[in-house]
């Protein structure tokens, strides 16, 4: 079975399970997603739910768009029933590494309103410890001046490796939805202590960002290579 075949049970179940007429619909970004997207889409015109959907990216939002879904957006909708959202990586904790397309901050706001955060992932998603298989590092989002700063305050306390986000088509760096700029860091000590490093991360300023979500996640699917799905909750 192929990886988007995985991805597509993942993302089938999740919105079967969470989505419900008369909710308020947080729509993650990224390619599994796509298909989070696709199957509320036929449910909306199956069974006539009424169901606004908040965007986490331009991605997010032109998918809504494209479905005919209800648009919606955080100043009329400022509570969310359920975001159902990727992952880059989840531990054994339910801690995720989010933003390896870009999209973590405003991720990270829908799901700070959400009364549950849902991810689905494929099978290559779920870890032990993060770093065990996404090797890109955790994604930081940062305003540009800022950058050099807060490169070294990060591997001078943590140690490993920041590197400036390159843009593919363009010269230059990575700029998110937001003008900003996004460092990865590349860490060696798998054995640190998440919350901690969010919170001081966080206090550096000119960071915008960091796509590490601790406690966040209620419940995560992943579509395995023959078709089931395992499920962990938080």
């Amino acid at each position: 079975m192929s990886l988007e075949k995985a991805k597509q049970v993942a993302a089938f179940q999740a919105v079967d399970e969470f989505v419900k007429s008369d909710c308020i619909f947080g729509v993650g970004s990224g390619s599994t997603v796509v298909y989070a997207v696709q199957r509320l889409a036929e449910r909306v015109e199956l069974e006539n739910l009424k169901v606004v959907c908040i965007p986490t990216s331009f991605q997010a939002k032109q998918l809504i768009i494209k479905h005919n879904l209800t648009l919606g957006e955080l100043d009329t909708n400022p509570v969310i029933d359920v975001t159902i959202d990727g992952a880059d990586e989840v531990d054994s904790n339910m801690t995720l590494i989010k933003g390896g397309g870009g999209c973590l901050l405003q991720e990270k706001i829908v799901a700070s309103c959400s009364k549950k955060l849902i991810v689905i992932a494929d099978y290559t998603k779920d870890s032990v410890r993060l770093g065990d298989r996404y090797k890109k590092g955790i994604p930081i989002e940062v305003i540009p001046m800022a950058y050099v700063p807060i490169r070294n305050k990060i591997t001078q306390k943590y140690g490993g490796e920041i590197k400036l986000r390159a843009a593919i088509a363009k010269a230059g760096p990575v700029v998110t939805d937001n003008g900003n700029f996004i460092l990865d860091w590349m860490f060696t000590n798998q054995d640190l202590d998440w919350e901690d490093v969010c919170a001081f991360v966080k206090m550096i300023p000119g960071v915008v960002e960091i796509g590490l979500f601790v406690k966040m996640c209620s419940k995560a699917y992943f579509g395995q290579p023959e078709g089931t799905v395992v499920e962990r909750s938080a």
